[in-house]
Parts: structure tokens; C-alpha cells; sequence
């Protein structure tokens, strides 16, 4: 439940409106069900390693690219994980200013900092389990009233299955999917979570945790979801997580402040996790600073915060797409050493030289 958590972030409502928008939404369908089958399949193969090796992001790239390039893939992975947890905690502090302007951004942006951050000092098998575990059926039930809401009030139009261009490309399903892989980091949120799971469990990761099903809500119904609401309800002004929050605001009142708030506080509670324990792994690999986890935790809180009182989301944007490339790579040179038939004979010839190298230096 802890991973579960990823599933219900509003970026993925947007992203599924913004690729119908874009190439149709026969085409945004049709690249959602690739994405989810190629999201199933490449985390599964990853899951089950994790669980058998108990590697984190930061280990298994130490083993794969040395001390050096497990440093950059830590860094790479908490920059990712914090812009994340910045922007995600925006919309929260957004919406709540835009429904009580009493409440300045900078007081709400506090509130979200203030409020998570202490979240993630219990443990992922015990607290964040329970908790996200509890807020799930609440996102889903959320989902479900929004459409029901939004049909009622405006009346049922099939223009969300005609949205888009009049005439989208026979290809646009391609564009969908290679979209989609912008958000490969989901794959080493996979890894640094997979790894807490049993071994006598690792058919029950592969195929349902890790695999399609998680899938199918994360991408899929958020995205049909929000296909259906923004074809529905009257929109107004770019479309982002932002303004979706407002119409479901404007649609269900409080519940919709509280649903905005469900959805977002149980991403964020991934974003500071990982966002802390890769910056922990990164001080504690390249300058020898052991801190515990609740201070990395601060640190985190502290450098989320106040980048969401700066505007730094275009240049951040742009470091992104970078990123994006560093980790689509890394997730095919991963997948490349899992996957590859003398993988564990090599792996255990490396270990055995480096102990006698140990040895000989010793």
C-alpha cells in the first residue's frame, strides 16, 4: 500500500486529457493500454530482481556503473523525486489559497512542507503502508463521484470520445507511448520499493503489485477519468494540475479540496521518501556524512519549500527532459543486466575478485 501510494498523483488525470487533446482520444486510449502492458512488464522483470537482491537504486548502480555512477543516478533520482514532491504539493497549496484566499500560498506551501515531511519518519512496511492503505479506497471513491457529479450536473456528451484534433494522426498512439516513457523514474520508484518485499511473495509483486493492475488505475482510469471530466465540464484557461483541481473544487465543493488533497499527499508521500533516502545515499557515498533519516527528511522539507516560493518550474522542466533521457537509459542498461543469460555467473566472478583484492590490500 505503500507503493500504491504513486498511483494516484492528478498528474496522471492531466496527462491522460493532454495526449487525447493532442492525437485524439481513440489514439490516447489505444497508446494508454501499450504504456500500461510495457509499464507491467519492464517493472515486473524489475520487482522480481529487487526482491531477490534486496538492492536499492543506489547499490544496483554501484554494481552496474561503480561508486561514480551509482553517485550520479542517487542525484539524478532525488532531484527527480523532489520536483516532484514541489509540484505535487503546489497544487495542494494552490487549491487551498484559490478556495480560502484568507490562507496566503506561503502560509498553505508551509502547511503541505510541515505536514509531510513527518510522514515519512515511520517505516515503508508499517506506517506509510497502513496510511496509504487507508487514503487508496477514499482516491478511487473520489474518482468515481467526480464522474457521477459531473454528469449530473452537465448532462452526458460523448464529446470526450471525439476530443482532439478532426483529423489525429494513425500513428498518434506511438507519440502517446513515447510520452509516457518521460516518466520512467517510475521504474526506479519500483526498484527502491520492491526491495522491501518477501520472496515467498514475488509472484504476487510481479504480477499485481508492480504489475498491470497497478497500471490500469494508475493510467488508465486516471486517464479516462479526466478524458471524461475535461469533455464534460466547462474548462476554461490551459489545461494543468492546477486548473483541474479548481473545476473539481468548483464541481464538489469541500470534498473536492479534500479529494485534491487525498490524491496529492499520498504521491508525496513517495516523493519525500525516496527524495530522501537517495539524498542520504548520495552525502553519505561522495563526502562520508552519515546523518539518519529524519534529517535528511528536514533537508528535504527545506529545499521543497523553498523552491515552491521561487519560479523555477521552466528551468526545472528543462533539467527534466535531461533526466528523462538518463533515466530511460538507465532503465535499458538495467534491464540489459537482469535480463542477460550469464548475468549471475558474471556477477559472482566480480564479487569474487573484488574480495580478493580486499584481501590482498588488507
Amino acid at each position: 500500500m505503500a507503493w500504491w501510494g504513486v498511483c494516484s498523483a492528478m498528474f496522471y488525470i492531466v496527462v491522460g486529457v493532454a495526449m487525447a487533446k493532442s492525437y485524439g482520444t481513440v489514439n490516447a486510449i489505444i497508446g494508454l493500454v501499450i504504456t500500461v502492458l510495457a509499464y507491467g512488464i519492464i517493472n515486473g522483470i524489475i520487482s522480481k530482481y529487487a526482491i531477490e537482491t534486496g538492492l536499492s537504486v543506489g547499490l544496483f548502480s554501484r554494481v552496474l556503473f561503480g561508486s561514480k555512477g551509482a553517485a550520479l543516478a542517487t542525484l539524478i533520482f532525488f532531484a527527480t523525486a523532489t520536483y516532484y514532491a514541489i509540484f505535487e504539493g503546489s497544487v495542494i497549496a494552490v487549491t487551498l489559497n484559490h478556495m480560502y484566499p484568507s490562507v496566503s500560498y506561503t502560509v498553505a506551501a508551509l502547511v503541505v512542507v510541515l505536514y509531510s515531511v513527518p510522514l515519512i519518519f515511520g517505516s515503508v512496511q508499517t506506517w506509510l503502508d497502513k496510511f496509504n492503505g487507508v487514503l487508496l479506497p477514499f482516491y478511487i471513491l473520489g474518482l468515481i463521484v467526480a464522474v457521477i457529479l459531473a454528469t449530473n450536473t452537465y448532462g452526458y456528451s460523448d464529446a470526450w470520445l471525439r476530443m482532439g484534433p478532426e483529423n489525429p494522426s494513425p500513428t498518434g498512439w506511438w507519440n502517446v507511448s513515447v510520452y509516457y516513457m518521460g516518466i520512467w523514474v517510475l521504474m526506479m520508484f519500483t526498484f527502491d520499493f520492491a526491495r522491501f518485499g518477501k520472496k515467498e511473495d514475488v509472484k504476487y509483486h510481479v504480477l499485481f503489485n508492480f504489475g498491470v493492475p497497478f497500471y490500469l488505475l494508475a493510467f488508465l482510469l486516471s486517464g479516462l477519468v479526466g478524458i471524461y471530466l475535461v469533455g464534460t465540464m466547462p474548462h476554461s484557461g490551459d489545461l494543468s494540475e492546477v486548473s483541474v483541481a479548481f473545476d473539481l473544487v468548483k464541481l464538489m465543493g469541500v470534498a473536492g479540496l479534500v479529494f485534491v488533497w487525498i490524491t496529492q499527499t499520498r504521491i508525496n508521500t513517495a516523493n519525500y521518501f525516496l527524495a530522501t533516502t537517495n539524498l542520504q545515499s548520495f552525502f553519505k557515498d561522495v563526502f562520508n556524512i552519515h546523518l539518519g533519516k529524519i534529517a535528511w527528511a528536514v533537508v528535504v522539507g527545506i529545499i521543497v519549500y523553498l523552491l515552491m516560493l521561487v519560479d523555477v518550474f521552466a528551468y526545472i522542466l528543462q533539467a527534466l527532459a535531461y533526466q528523462g533521457i538518463f533515466v530511460v537509459a538507465w532503465v535499458a542498461i538495467a534491464l540489459t543486466h537482469i535480463l542477460h543469460p550469464r548475468r549471475k555467473r558474471n556477477f559472482w566472478r566480480h564479487s569474487r575478485n573484488q574480495s580478493r583484492n580486499v584481501t590482498k590490500i588488507r
